[in-house]
């Protein structure tokens, strides 16, 4: 049963400290910082003031409200003071030794019914525990930073957690205004696994040689909604956080090919390009911003197209690209194979283009394809064999741009780079769940709030079709040999059956 807490020990005022100490006061909770370094936690109640100061400047907050949050926020000179805890939380380095001395000396100070959250973001919360005369009540309570604009919060049962510690944090959370999400206690929990995705994914397009950073991130913006690209958002975090923690989770899942990390990533760490922070990573920046705007790809000036056959085993969408073609001025052949002259536009799911064209028995010289899986309407994406003609992709470019939409040209790759990325993104959270480290909803709610995807992975999965997704990585799989492309079986099951990755299987007992 849920235990209420009203009075709340943070140790630790850093960024995060801080941002848990912000919530829980504006949530009414007496919330007392203690810091062990000298001066510490005043000066983090003293930003929290000027924090409060601008949120009512901004017409955010009322005065009154700041006020009385200010009068639940107290500094402690000692741990000790903090022993009429309900519930105490730590956000202090992420250093094993450390917390488990903390929480070590914690033990000692608070009451037996006190709860002990770890704030960690990769560490075992059953390794934190070990050693307490009560690991039950030790648990995870996973906050994101700026804490109080990341509105969820992953709360991780150890072995020895108590259900009501958990069910204690998850009713906690739901009160700091956030969306609590049950993980299990493995790598990387929930956000920080499902993320690895995204990020392996994008170094391993740019290591292909697919296409350049800013027509990666590029392409993932435009075309698939992400707020940021891979390689820009790796500039943002910075390498020397981002790259230890990709080698931590592939470490630590027994290096399983789907979390390889990049060599590219290890040697800018080397090299110091961080990204912002050093003013240089994969882009180069000035206070903080990026000294040159990436620029797109210019649209040539073609003034005599070709005749063009669409190569596609699905009908519709051959009828969509070639209605699409002929509105914008293209001449579209409909004989079943193209003329000497036609430049062969495939719409390919998981195919190279090179396997593509094999597929369709058509001169690779004469050959492009278009990315069809999220639709033509924000972006278009095409594709080049290692011998298309310049004449050819000018021409599909020029006329695929034409009424404005962007268009990128890439390299030859294995599902272009939205469907090897969805389909990896996707993928991923299916073993999740597969793995019961967490719920389907809560995966979702998980990675859309956590992340900032535009959509919960599963049901993005749904939207554009399991089967179609299992397909992509069957063949990306068959033709790399990669088993970072292996479909899970949740995925692979759900796809056979026609229902929702959304769908659990019903208990065995």
């Amino acid at each position: 049963m849920a235990r209420e807490v009203s009075r709340l020990g943070i140790v630790g005022t850093g960024v995060m400290g801080a941002g848990i100490a912000q919530i829980a006061a504006q949530a009414g909770l007496e919330v007392a910082l203690y810091d062990k370094r000298d001066g510490a936690a005043s000066a983090a109640c003293d930003g929290l003031q000027a924090t409060f100061d601008k949120l009512v400047g901004k017409g955010k907050l009322s005065r009154e409200s700041a006020e009385v949050a200010l009068s639940h926020l107290s500094v402690v000179e000692s741990m000790t003071a903090l022993a009429d805890r309900d519930m105490v939380i730590e956000a202090i380095v992420e250093d094993l030794g450390i917390k488990q001395a903390l929480f070590a000396d914690l033990e000692a100070i608070v009451s037996r019914d006190c709860v002990l959250a770890t704030n960690t973001s990769s560490l075992s919360v059953t390794a934190i525990a070990a050693g307490l005369t009560c690991p039950g009540r030790v648990a995870g309570f996973h906050f994101f930073n700026p804490v109080p604009l990341m509105k969820v919060i992953e709360v991780i049962g150890g072995i020895d957690t108590d259900e009501a510690v958990v069910d204690t944090l998850l009713k906690l959370a739901s009160r700091l205004g956030h969306t609590g999400v049950r993980a299990q206690d493995t790598p990387g929990f929930i956000v920080n696994h499902a993320g690895r995705a995204y990020s392996t994914e994008g170094l391993k397009i740019l290591e292909e040689r697919v296409a350049p950073p800013e027509d990666i991130d590029r392409i993932l913006r435009e075309e698939a909604g992400f707020r940021m690209g891979p390689l820009e958002l790796f500039d943002l975090t910075g390498l020397d956080v981002s790259h230890p923690a990709m080698e931590s989770i592939f470490t630590q899942f027994y290096y399983d090919p789907r979390y390889r990390p990049s060599y590219i990533s290890r040697q800018m760490l080397k090299g110091n390009r961080l990204g912002r922070k050093t003013g240089i990573g994969f882009y180069r920046y000035e206070a903080g911003k990026k000294a040159e705007a990436p620029v797109a790809q210019q649209v040539p000036e073609v003034s005599d197209l070709p005749p063009i056959w669409v190569g596609c085993e699905d009908t519709a969408l051959r009828e969509e690209v070639g209605s699409l073609l002929e509105s914008l001025g293209g001449r579209v052949e409909p004989a079943d194979s193209p003329s000497k002259k036609a430049l062969c536009l495939l719409l390919p799911f998981g195919d190279d283009a090179v396997s593509a064209s094999e597929h369709f028995g058509v001169d690779p010289e004469r050959t492009l394809c278009l990315d069809m899986l999220l639709g033509l309407k924000r972006h278009r994406t095409l594709m080049m064999t290692p011998v298309t003609r310049q004449e050819m992709r000018d021409a599909a470019h020029a006329l695929l741009a034409s009424d404005g939409v962007g268009v990128t040209v890439i390299r030859d790759s294995v599902g272009f780079v939205s469907q090897r990325m969805l389909a990896s993104v996707v993928n991923l959270a299916c073993d999740i769940a597969q793995r019961e480290i967490a719920t389907p909803t809560d995966i979702d709610n998980a990675v859309r709030l956590g992340l900032n995807y535009p959509h919960g992975p599963l049901a993005w999965g749904d939207a554009l079709g399991p089967k179609r997704l299992l397909a992509i990585l069957e063949r990306i799989n068959a033709l790399t040999g990669d088993p970072r492309y292996r479909p899970s079986p949740w995925l692979r099951r759900r796809a056979a059956l026609g229902v929702s990755l959304l769908h659990e299987a019903p208990s065995v007992r």
